[in-house]
This record gives structure tokens, C-alpha cells and sequence, in this order.
């Protein structure tokens, strides 16, 4: 794939080290650009100067949502190299995305190459402190002017950069959720397993709910019966319960994460039984309850991992270990960091340096 680049003739002032990054404040001088038409495909692959996008006002994806993305990271090792985290599971997701949206498909060798080359040439922008990362948000989105509801004839695919903070910059601390049995997220045959605008758009009012009574976060229940757990927040969860790992299948509501698919089989290594199936509120408060349920965290690429200290459902509350971080859950977290910044030998195949990806 041929990338032209047009640098941009003032740049901007970095952050300075020291200074809280925070999430999505900061984004870096250029972007990735590229276009697709009915006609003629994928075509005008480009590094340009970050800034507005035109649209026209009949732009497809303003009245029918045809709009996917994608989230994962840069990081800057110790010895200067800068590192990205299995892009290759990016790319086919975003495949499976744009394909449930009757989209554009980006071929995993293109996604990634666009995803690389963007990096590469604003890699001054990896910030090297502690904690801190380069936040990469790929996405895609209907730009024909038209309306009426059809698949659309053109699409942007564009790449943006943010460096960002320390997701919990004093340490990863348990979280109160809140059950949430009134909205739901997503139901089988819908768009809940694909990473598009709609499915967060949707979520705002649970979120919005569960913060006035005092939450972080939401935990979702399915769609048709309100009774069996599949997401945390934006993230995928998990329950240690007597030992063993539950975690909801990927079946067509749960987002197939990166993190989770991580995670798993590094509990698979470690020689913890991982059960992929369905877990009902019922049977989890009682675990909670009885003292089975022994530790239970969220995963996803912005926080990595998130430990839940308590759950709210119907007014019932449920301490989880004395609102600690559980041990394996710091594990999980000090070791997938630890392979992600280049700190822990990479034995999977997970880690890639961007200087030898050409």
C-alpha cells in the first residue's frame, strides 16, 4: 500500500513530561487517511495534518450510523522501541464490524500497515513516562451524500492519536458497579459483538444512571431475559469463583476483546479452569454472598484491567474481597503491562516493534 504524506507546517507543543496526560485530551500533529468508493475500491492512502474533516451534510453516517472503530495502543519501551499489541486482532475485528454493517473492509495487512506507518512518523509522541501510552482510534465512516437507507457508495477510513495518562494514576483500585436490569446493551442478531457508535451511544443513559446513584460503571445483563451477565461498562468481565474463571462467550452480544482473548490464555497457562459461559445475576450475588466469589474485574485496552469492589443489583449490595484488588487480578495486570511496555518476555508473539514491521 502506497502512503503519501503531507507534513504539517506548524506543529504543536508536546506535553511536557510530568504533565496528566488524562484520556482523549491531546491528540498528535498528523492522521491517516484513506478513501473507498464503489468504483474504485480502497484508493489515496495518506498521511495528512490532524484536523477537521469536511462533510457534506447529507454524509450518510450524520442519518443512518453506518460507523465503526476500533481502540488499541502504542507503547514505548524502556529501550527507546516502540511497541504495538497484537494489531492483527484489531484488523479482523473491525473486519467483522464493518461486515455487520454492510461497510468497507479493510484487509488486515492494509489496517495494520496504516497502522504502523502513522505511528512510525509521529512516534515522538509516545510518551515514555511510566504508565503512559499512545492511544490509537482507528474508525470508518459512510461520507456519500445521500439520503435513504442503503449501504453507502463511500467511505473514510481514517487513523487519530492521543497520547494518554496512567489509567488509574494511583494504581489499579476496585470499582462499584451497578446492576443494570432496566436498559440493555445488546441482544443476538443485533450489532452487540462489533465496535460501532451506535452500541455506545445506547449506553449513555445506564451510565448516566448508575453515576447519579454513586457508580463507576454498569454491569449489563442480557437482552431478552435480564437475568444472565455479559458486559462491565465498555469492558468484558470475569468472576473467580472457587477457583475457577467465568467469563460470557462470545455468541453475538459480547465484544470479542483483545484483552479478554489475552487474559484467557494466560489463566490457560497459568493452570486455571476458564469457563466461557453463561452466568445468572442470581447465582453470582449468591457467590458474592456466600463467599465463592472470590474476585471479579473488567478488561479492556484502555484500563487493562479493572477490579470491581462491589456490586449493586436491586438494592442488594455485594462486597467483593473486603474491596480489594484481588491477588490474581494484580498478577494479570502486572503481567500483560509487563509484556505490553516490552518489561516481560513476549512468548506469544503479541508484542511488535514498529521498526522491524516494514
Amino acid at each position: 500500500m502506497k502512503i503519501t504524506i503531507e507534513e504539517a507546517k506548524v506543529k504543536k507543543a508536546k506535553p511536557q513530561p510530568g504533565t496528566p496526560l488524562g484520556f482523549g485530551k491531546y491528540f498528535t500533529d498528523h492522521m491517516f487517511l484513506m478513501d473507498w468508493t464503489k468504483e474504485n475500491g480502497f484508493e489515496n492512502a495518506r498521511i495528512v495534518p490532524y484536523g477537521p474533516i469536511s462533510m457534506d451534510p447529507a454524509s450518510m453516517v450524520l442519518h443512518y450510523a453506518q460507523e465503526t472503530f476500533e481502540g488499541m495502543k502504542a507503547y514505548r519501551a524502556k529501550d527507546g522501541r516502540i511497541l504495538l499489541f497484537r494489531p492483527e486482532m484489531n484488523a479482523k475485528r473491525f473486519i467483522n464490524s464493518n461486515r455487520r454493517l454492510c461497510m468497507a473492509e479493510v484487509p488486515v495487512e492494509d489496517f495494520v500497515e496504516a497502522v504502523r506507518a502513522v505511528v512510525e512518523y509521529e512516534q515522538d509522541w509516545v510518551p515514555s513516562e511510566e504508565g503512559t501510552s499512545l492511544y490509537i482510534r482507528p474508525f470508518m465512516f459512510a461520507s456519500e451524500a445521500a439520503v435513504g437507507v442503503h449501504p453507502a457508495a463511500s467511505y473514510t477510513f481514517a487513523i487519530i492519536l492521543s497520547p494518554v495518562g496512567a489509567y488509574y494514576p494511583q494504581g489499579v483500585n476496585p470499582v462499584k458497579i451497578y446492576v443494570e436490569d432496566e436498559f440493555v446493551r445488546a441482544t443476538k442478531g443485533g450489532t452487540g459483538f462489533t465496535k460501532c457508535g451506535g452500541n455506545y451511544a445506547s449506553s449513555i443513559a445506564a451510565q448516566v444512571k448508575a453515576e447519579k446513584l454513586g457508580y463507576t460503571q454498569v454491569l449489563w445483563l442480557d437482552g431478552v431475559e435480564r437475568k444472565y451477565v455479559e458486559e462491565v461498562g465498555t469492558m468484558n468481565v470475569m468472576f473467580k469463583i472457587n477457583n475457577e474463571i467465568i467469563t460470557a462467550p462470545c455468541d453475538g452480544t459480547v465484544l470479542p476483546g483483545v484483552t479478554r482473548d489475552s487474559i484467557i490464555t494466560l489463566l490457560k497457562e497459568w493452570g486455571y479452569t476458564v469457563r466461557e459461559e453463561h452466568l445468572a445475576i442470581d447465582d453470582l450475588m449468591e457467590a458474592a454472598q456466600n463467599g465463592t466469589l472470590e474476585e471479579a474485574f473488567g478488561t479492556g485496552t484502555a484500563a487493562v484491567i479493572s477490579p470491581i469492589g462491589e456490586l449493586n443489583y436491586k438494592g442488594n449490595i455485594a462486597v467483593i474481597n473486603d474491596f480489594k484488588t484481588g491477588a490474581l487480578t494484580q498478577k494479570l495486570y502486572d503481567t500483560l503491562t509487563g509484556i505490553q511496555w516490552g518489561n516481560i518476555e513476549d512468548t506469544h508473539g503479541w508484542v511488535h516493534d514498529i521498526a522491524k514491521m516494514k
